[in-house]
């Protein structure tokens, strides 16, 4: 993958050098309270999902990604495209260090994300799923183009609201 760059970040593929900032962000409990099970990673669990990542990228060419200062230094947060559990339809995912929250990053590589995915991947479809409580994140995904498409409680009570988007010139 060439690396993607933004105004303040750039966004390249993770490598085992990244696993203490990704406990960072997905051990810390107030910013996994939107992700997933809602449960923080531990570190084995870290170094499993990079191993998983590694091998999204040998199968399909992409998948989650570190995203860095353009200055340097490590790892603030993680995005990607990914299936999750084989899921036909490619999804973004993202998430920061919580200290960095509200300072517009998830909005400026959102963007930078969905073109790369259409773009260089040549994808035609892209989803999201949020929280619905996610506010920040429901704008983000709006404020690119992506509109929801409906709302599913699950077994356990939780609810997903999922957003999508179509290749810019599909006509979907």
């Amino acid at each position: 993958m060439t690396q993607i760059t933004t105004a303040r970040c750039t966004v390249r593929r993770m490598t085992e050098d990244d696993l203490p900032a990704l406990l960072a962000v997905y051990g810390d409990p107030e910013t996994v309270r939107y992700v997933g099970d809602r449960v923080p990673l531990s570190p084995e669990q870290c170094r499993r999902w990079l191993e998983v990542t590694t091998t999204n990228y040998a199968a399909r060419g992409y998948g989650m990604y570190a995203i860095v200062p353009t200055a340097g230094g490590e790892a603030i947060g993680f995005c990607g495209i990914v299936h999750p559990g084989g899921q036909p339809t490619p999804e973004i995912k993202y998430a920061f260090r919580r200290d960095l929250w509200g300072q517009g990053l998830a909005g400026e590589v959102v963007p930078a994300l969905l073109a790369h995915g259409f773009g260089a991947l040549g994808l035609e479809r892209i989803i999201a799923t949020v929280h619905p409580e996610n506010a920040y994140s429901v704008r983000v995904l709006e404020a690119n183009g992506m509109r929801h498409e409906g709302t599913a409680t699950h077994e356990d009570g939780e609810r997903t609201a999922t957003y999508a988007l179509a290749r810019p010139g599909s006509g979907s």
